[in-house]
């Protein structure tokens, strides 16, 4: 009989080997005791890559990213207690972007349960129901070893949507392991008989994503045929330019979030300076369509969202998951299908004769927009935060990543970012947070193996400054563009603006947190450069990372020239 921390290690290898089977390549891992058996199973697999975080939350985000860029799960581990507690912030992140991660937590056995043994607590369910399977492995004993590749299996398949609403999302397996903690590798329990019976799950709800009921054929040509289409392309698309290709056999135009990967230069079909357009009280009223057909997660812009829930529309609803965000509830219909599918159908069931005038005034007033944000930031003297955005998403280069943190960075990008191809757009939207965001553009970096671009506000980048340890050595091209106004910039666009007397909306909301930012970055070993104007960016942008850009704003002008691009864009299109 072995001993039993050759079981444990052995055990914890079978896991490992199970999920590399599979297709597993990151591993995330934060230093601690307990979590020996399994950090150095996977440190012993040469093909995972192994990043090492110092603090759990912000390997927790980097795990995030990395599934976000790879829709494969890593594997993020760590010690018992509370670093289990630091990881719930991402899992919940990725539970709502429904985005694949498999956590591994260490636990004390049975014997030290309940009994005020150190760093130890209660970890069953320690996530709720913001994982898609929650197992709590006992302590391994080699009678059980048979089972050992059905749990990493099993673990891998839900994570990868193989449950009950088949999306994708975090799952938890709880590791309870008993000293000594280290021991040598045993013979591994035999390979799975068959690899396709693993995938058999996962296959049969693919399968229903390949064809649309008959009944809702029916209603949907019902809803949409010879109407008045308007397509909004959101997050989650799995094929942009097929999307297009619907726009252009309906003759309609498409609200395009950056993220949806429709956002492309040269279409007429594509819309970007929507939510300026939309603030023009005329414009909104003849703009009105007869049905609004959106693919996957909505816009941002609250102006858009509020637009759509009052014209009266019905709204169809495509997803690749049975997850449906609509918190207007406005929903008419709900397809669960890839594009290829709702493609198909449109083809052969709706074949509108398409209204040019309906395309034109969209595609008008779009080049007078996009004319008059030009001048509306042409004579700034000093660089403001719309300006940043647009200039940032137009100079990146071709096959790069950019990632964009809540709050006012991603509104700046959805709503003044000019048309382009060549990017691939990211965000933590699952729940809009501000925490974790340094680290998930760290995650979206490794994974990738792009140049990655950063667009993050003051307050979010203090939220996980911890993103930055490490990252000279990590070998990734990740470029930071800081937008520091000394606080809370979004909050100067609500009405507590207003209502509130200014010292006391600086103290509750405004929150100036007067610390040296690029001093932080310095402290990190990161070149770290700040720039006033657009020349000044655009060098710097050009400059491989890791490294920081800091630019410093006012939040008060902020408002105003954000002010000014909708005055000016109302004006034009009106005289359009």
């Amino acid at each position: 009989m072995r001993s039993p921390a050759t079981t444990t290690a052995t055990f914890c290898a079978t896991l490992v080997d199970e999920w590399v089977i599979n297709g597993v390549k990151h591993a995330v891992v934060c230093p601690g005791s307990r979590s020996t058996p399994m950090a150095i199973a996977l440190a012993n697999r040469a093909e995972l890559k192994l990043h090492i975080f110092h603090d759990e939350r912000s390997a927790a985000f980097a795990a995030l990213g990395i599934g976000k860029a790879s829709d494969s799960p890593a594997i993020l581990l760590c010690t018992s207690g509370t670093a289990a507690v630091e990881f719930h912030a991402a899992v919940v992140e990725a539970d709502q972007a429904q985005v694949p991660i498999l956590v591994c937590t260490a636990d004390r056995p049975p014997e030290l349960q309940n009994v005020g043994a150190p760093q130890t607590i209660n970890q069953q369910n320690l996530y709720g129901e913001s994982v898609r399977s929650f197992v709590n492995a006992s302590v391994a004993e080699d009678r059980e070893k048979n089972i050992w590749r059905a749990i990493a299996r099993d673990t891998w398949q839900a994570s990868m949507g193989a449950n009950l609403d088949g999306s994708l999302g975090p799952v938890h397996i709880n590791l309870q392991f008993r000293e000594p903690l280290v021991g040598n590798v045993g013979e591994l329990p035999k390979e799975l008989k068959s690899r396709a019976e693993q995938l058999s799950g996962k296959k049969s709800l693919e399968k229903n994503r390949l064809s649309i009921s008959f009944f809702k054929q029916i209603k949907f040509a019902r809803l949409a045929k010879n109407r008045r289409v308007l397509i909004i392309a959101g997050e989650g698309l799995d094929d942009p330019t097929e999307l297009l290709r619907v726009a252009c056999e309906l003759g309609c135009p498409v609200l395009a979030d950056p993220r949806s990967g429709t956002r492309v230069d040269g279409n007429q079909f594509v819309i970007s300076a929507m939510d300026s357009m939309l603030r023009d009280e005329r414009f909104a009223k003849t703009q009105c369509p007869e049905v609004i057909l959106r693919f996957g997660a909505p816009l941002v812009s609250k102006v858009v969202n509020n637009w759509l829930a009052s014209c009266g529309a019905p709204q169809i609803v495509v997803t690749s998951s049975p997850v449906l965000i609509d918190p207007e509830q406005i929903t008419k219909l709900h397809l669960v299908c890839k594009m290829s599918v709702i493609s198909k159908f449109i083809s052969k069931k709706l074949r509108n004769n398409p209204d040019e005038s309906w395309l034109k005034s969209w595609s008008d007033a779009e080049t007078k927009a996009q004319q008059a944000i030009n001048s509306a930031l042409a004579d700034e003297t000093a660089i403001s935060e719309p300006a940043i955005a647009r200039a940032v998403y137009r100079l990146m280069p071709d096959d790069s990543n950019l990632f964009i943190s809540s709050s006012m960075p991603i509104r700046d990008i959805e709503w003044f970012a000019a048309p382009r191809s060549g990017l691939q757009v990211y965000a933590n939207r699952g729940v809009n947070g501000i925490d974790g965001v340094v680290s998930t553009a760290v995650g979206l970096a490794l994974a990738s193996d792009l140049p990655t671009f950063l667009l993050i506000g003051d307050l979010a980048f203090l939220h996980d400054s911890n993103g930055l340890i490490n990252l000279g050595s990590r070998n990734i091209d990740l470029r930071i563009v800081l937008i520091d106004n000394c606080g809370g910039g979004i909050f100067s666009f609500l009405p507590q603006a207003t209502a509130l007397e200014n010292t006391k909306f600086e103290k509750i909301f405004g929150t100036p947190h007067n610390t040296d930012l690029a001093l932080i970055a310095r402290a990190h070993g990161l070149e770290t450069t700040s720039v006033a104007t657009l020349d000044q960016l655009s060098e710097a942008l050009l400059i491989r990372g890791p490294q920081l850009i800091r630019v410093v704003t006012d939040r008060s002008e902020n408002v105003r020239v954000h002010e000014r691009i909708n005055q000016m864009v109302s004006v034009a299109i009106r005289n359009s």
